[in-house]
């Protein structure tokens, strides 16, 4: 008789990943210890490495996690640039801006991302591309590859926006932020942006 039923080891691996996504948008992936996540998610130590390798195991695989449902909620937008203006504007809105635990892991934890691991920055670069495509889906319907170069500047200043409002104590310039960043976005996914070329590898 298995240790463990298919369905709650399956259970508690999701639990552990919805904890430390949280624990680590909120304080950080290194100020985020294995003992003190697994206490938050009422588990074990021992259980950790049931599901888990490594932390950087863990890591990566949150990110994908938390990356995979942002995609799920960029699915359910309007089309065409309404859907991309309702993004905006509940991405880049006070309550996100306060609530980083809940959020956007690109807001969150880009800085700490950039020093991990292979897996984890890949896991990154693939989350991170579906939400490109969604987005450029709605700025080109008809051709989204014609959209991609907006696309990635849209999200990226999207991130920016939100990391640098977080990043002030003046209240009044952390709202002026989030107001003029919709209002860039916008103006940055109604209009043609220059192609960029990929650039060559040294010779």
């Amino acid at each position: 008789m298995a240790r463990y039923d298919p369905a709650r080891k399956e259970s508690t691996r999701r639990r552990i990943l919805e904890t430390a996504g949280r624990l680590f948008k909120q304080n950080g992936i290194d100020g985020t210890g294995i003992a003190a996540l697994m206490a938050d998610a009422g588990l074990t130590n021992g259980a950790f490495y049931t599901h888990f390798r490594s932390k950087e195991e863990l890591v990566a695989a949150v990110i994908a996690e938390e990356l995979r449902v942002q995609a799920t909620t960029f699915t359910s937008l309007a089309p065409g640039i309404a859907g991309i203006e309702g993004l905006l504007r509940t991405y880049l809105s006070v309550q996100h801006r306060d609530h980083r635990e809940a959020g956007c892991p690109s807001a969150a934890l880009l800085d700490e991302i950039g020093r991990c691991g292979d897996s984890t920055r890949d896991a990154y670069a693939k989350g991170a591309s579906v939400l490109i495509e969604q987005i450029a889906s709605r700025l080109a319907p008809e051709d989204p590859a014609t959209a991609r170069g907006r696309a990635l500047s849209v999200l990226a200043l999207m991130a920016g926006s939100l990391q640098l409002s977080r990043a002030v104590a003046d209240p009044r310039l952390s709202d002026e932020i989030l107001d003029q960043g919709v209002a860039n976005a916008l103006a940055l996914a109604s209009n043609d942006a220059p192609v960029v070329r990929p650039r060559q590898a040294d010779v």
